[in-house]
């Protein structure tokens, strides 16, 4: 008896081991959905927050809020600059891979869009959809709340 517990209970864990994978690298954007992925697999619906660079004031206090039925609410603060919040919502979609958003309604040219989504964690990709490298690269993640 205590032999068939033990068998059940690695292979549980086996099967728990193998069940998801995180935000991975580049490589998985070329890749076709499958039941593996970012949209499938992660806990992703949720608040994510943090501090983005800025080019003319001391950051850009970012809160993004992404919903199950694809819609979303995001709010901008530009730190010591004003005191007012901007907000925009609207719906967002998922690529072909199932790994990142882009937010839809949105000036492409004037805001960042699309998102890599990542266990506990949002990566702003640049207004082409790449990830964003430099030294500023560390800078551009929005942490799930």
């Amino acid at each position: 008896m205590k032999k068939i517990v033990f068998i059940l209970s690695i292979a549980c864990l086996l099967l728990s081991l193998s069940a998801c994978k995180s935000c991975g690298g580049s490589s998985e954007q070329n890749q076709i959905a499958t039941g593996d992925n970012s949209q499938t697999c992660l806990d992703w619906e949720g608040t994510y927050s943090g501090i983005l660079p800025c080019a003319d004031c001391e950051g850009i206090e970012t809160n993004l809020i992404l919903k199950m039925d694809n819609t979303y609410q995001i709010s901008w603060k530009y730190m010591g600059k004003d005191d007012e919040i901007y907000t925009h919502e609207g719906t967002f979609v998922w690529d072909a891979t199932g790994n990142i958003i882009t937010l839809e309604n949105m000036d492409v040219e004037e805001y960042p869009t699309m998102y890599k989504v990542c266990e506990n964690y949002l990566l702003q990709l640049d207004l082409s959809g790449n990830v964003i490298t430099g030294e500023l690269a560390d800078k551009y993640i929005l942490t799930k709340n």
